[in-house]
């Protein structure tokens, strides 16, 4: 067989030869702009051209701080393509944060949305690797700013040439984008992602068991650009000529319905605080979502009651699915079988709510204390895996030994398998309840409790206690409309028939809201925090 490369420049070739008058579909804070792949090919090369003027060598790190908008999609496949490593910055991480990655990666340009200005001008002078500063915005002149060198992106592409030929001294291996992990504790920590990892990972996107992505779709990632590279579906989106809806920043539940209803959007991808918010809006007012293929949700566990509520009561698919910073993302998609789908709906129901089964070219196993566990859907263990788009160790991080081991990425997420191969993550490691010597699953109780209709949402946490060692306390928020109508006696009563008596929590707790990581997760070291304070004020 031919030994040819997998190179991110063949996918944006592609598009430009096949699929010229497909188009991409822009919100920014200017308005929807519509371009074709032939002019995001020709703006795609401008900008390469630019960055190369401006002395950017194969190898270095262009960061980018944006929305979903076609700029970011241009420099997506600009940086790589050049030879450089696109690092796209996880924008709601502190700005400590934020400094510390810019400079671990060794950014040397920045390329920003003009909102996010006073982000990075308040930390310019920690940042040490900076060369040129690149402000993305509709205006036709730059905003008045500190930062120095600094560019404006339109001005500078019509400087740029749109022939611009790519890099043709490319390795497959070579790195082509990092992203660093949100972080719940300690530093991010940095992950790079080949050209070899992000072209089978596209492909992977494109399998009928997995999002079935192609030509024919109409799709928008609501998942952010700097998470995860939007859990890949810009680059696979523009490798198979997918119509790609890019619903830019400051989106909220009603702009998703419309933009949806507007565009047709076959398939869209998101966390489920965006589909909670979703099932609010569709429940309050009326939109036309019949386009709609598929949900894709990942991030966190989705309640079953919204994944029942979207399929049974809007008769809209919903694929649950499971990956990692580490794992570029994709692994696990819940997939029925096709002698699955005839089993009554709440068998149905709980194989959706599951993280589902591994997607093709990849390994997976999980360990207990005692080795492999049987695959029983009970007995837990920590999920390893292992693949070509699965990262091998960090970015110049001594933390690599602890995740990295025997060449396998062990997640630290608990997990369980049943005989089809069907995964359930029950947990985080860190997560876990253990009282008097019996496992909890915080996952299981917070589904449960978002299934009743009075809950918005519910994170279950331990607490210390001095008989069990650890029990669980559940948090709650529930909806508008149930406010101050719902006790903590009737959330036990709705979920004690699903578990044993030692799985309940002696407490619940009704917020106001739950602490969240800079990408949608419960943040549960905040809310521990939190909880201990309040249980010491009241002693």
């Amino acid at each position: 067989m031919m030994n040819t490369p997998l190179l991110m420049t063949q996918m944006l070739e592609r598009a430009e030869k096949y699929f010229s008058k497909k188009q991409v579909i822009s919100r920014t804070d200017g308005g929807i702009h519509r371009f074709t792949y032939k002019e995001m090919g020709e703006r795609t090369r401008r900008l390469a051209s630019c960055l190369k003027e401006l002395g950017v060598e194969k190898g270095d790190r262009v960061g980018t701080m944006a929305w979903n908008h076609h700029r970011h999609l241009e420099a997506y496949f600009a940086v790589p393509c050049s030879g450089a490593v696109l690092h796209t910055i996880n924008i709601r991480l502190a700005p400590q944060q934020i400094a510390y990655i810019i400079n671990h990666a060794e950014d040397k340009v920045l390329l920003i949305d003009s909102d996010l200005l006073p982000l990075i001008q308040s930390i310019k002078d920690e940042l040490h690797t900076v060369k040129a500063f690149i402000i993305m915005t509709d205006n036709e002149s730059l905003p008045d700013t500190n930062l120095s060198p600094v560019f404006h992106y339109e001005r500078l592409l019509e400087e740029g040439n749109p022939l611009f030929q790519f890099e043709q001294n490319l390795d497959e291996n070579d790195p082509a984008g990092m992203c660093y992990t949100s972080a719940t504790t300690g530093n991010p920590k940095g992950v790079v992602y080949t050209h070899r990892g992000i072209v089978l990972h596209s492909m992977a996107l494109g399998l009928a068991d997995s999002a079935a992505l192609s030509e024919k779709d109409i799709a928008m990632p609501i998942v952010p650009m700097f998470h995860v590279n939007a859990w890949g579906l810009p680059f696979a989106g523009v490798w198979f000529g997918t119509t790609l809806v890019l619903p830019g920043p400051y989106f909220t539940p009603k702009l998703i319905a419309e933009l949806i209803q507007s565009e047709k959007v076959t398939l869209s991808a998101g966390v489920p605080t965006i589909w909670l918010g979703l099932l609010k809006e569709i429940e309050e007012n009326q939109y036309d979502l019949s386009s709609l293929r598929g949900l894709i949700c990942g991030g966190s566990a989705a309640p079953k009651g919204m994944i029942k509520a979207f399929e049974q009561k809007y008769n809209i698919p919903f694929m649950h699915a499971y990956g990692m910073t580490e794992t570029s993302p994709i692994v696990l998609v819940s997939t029925l079988k096709s002698y699955q789908q005839e089993l009554p709906e709440e068998e149905i129901l709980e194989l959706k709510a599951k993280q589902g089964v591994l997607i093709p070219g990849l390994e997976i196993k999980v360990m207990g204390a005692n080795g492999e566990v049987s695959p029983d859907g009970r007995e837990m263990g920590e999920l390893l895996i292992r693949g070509p788009w699965i990262a091998s160790e960090y970015y110049k991080d001594d933390r690599s030994q602890d995740s990295f081991k025997d060449g396998w990425l062990y997640t630290g997420d608990v997990a369980t398998i049943d005989g089809e191969g069907f995964v359930k993550i029950v947990d985080r490691t860190k997560d876990l309840i253990k009282s008097g010597g019996e496992w909890i699953s915080s996952v299981d109780l917070e589904n449960a409790l978002m299934a009743h209709e009075a809950v918005f949402e519910a994170a279950v946490i331990a607490v210390p206690h001095e008989q069990w060692q650890e029990r669980p306390l559940a948090c709650v928020v529930l909806k508008e409309t149930f406010e101050g109508r719902v006790t903590q006696e009737e959330l036990i009563e709705f979920i004690s028939p699903q578990f044993a008596k030692w799985w309940i929590p002696d407490e619940i707790i009704f917020m106001k809201e739950i602490p969240k990581t800079s990408v949608g997760k419960f943040l549960k070291r905040a809310l521990r925090e939190q909880v201990t304070q309040e249980i010491s004020k009241t002693k």
